[in-house]
């Protein structure tokens, strides 16, 4: 199933997760969230996960963030390159990213937001 992400609660809750207002990207993915089926629900799940990762990392949790990261990976690693309209691979490589350099105390001031890249628009470019 191709999820919307150009219009409605996941395209605002991409917007959010883009302006690294975690929370409310969040909010928007869970009430679309609550009304899907398997596997859509997890992978949406993930996605809801990897956004409150940053939330609690905002929050100065680290160990939050990892033990999300952690769970979100679990639920996606194992998808296709794509699914549900976004770009997975590129996604959990770019999770994996952050996920080592938390869980090794490594500074992450210059790593990108994991991008959550709808597959049919190009990724933003990174600064």
């Amino acid at each position: 199933m191709l999820l919307d992400w150009k219009s409605g609660a996941l395209a605002e809750g991409l917007a959010c997760y883009r302006r690294a207002e975690f929370f409310l990207a969040h909010e928007h993915w869970e009430s679309v969230w609550l009304e899907l089926h398997e596997p859509e629900k997890s992978f949406l799940q993930a996605l809801i996960q990897i956004a409150v990762a940053f939330h609690h990392l905002q929050a100065g949790n680290s160990a939050g963030a990892v033990s999300l990261l952690r769970r979100a990976l679990r639920r996606i690693e194992l998808l296709p390159e794509s699914f549900g309209g976004i770009a997975v691979m590129h996604l959990c490589t770019e999770a994996r990213v952050w996920l080592r350099v938390l869980e090794s105390g490594g500074s992450y001031d210059s790593l990108a937001l994991p991008q959550i890249s709808p597959m049919d628009s190009t990724p933003t470019s990174r600064p």
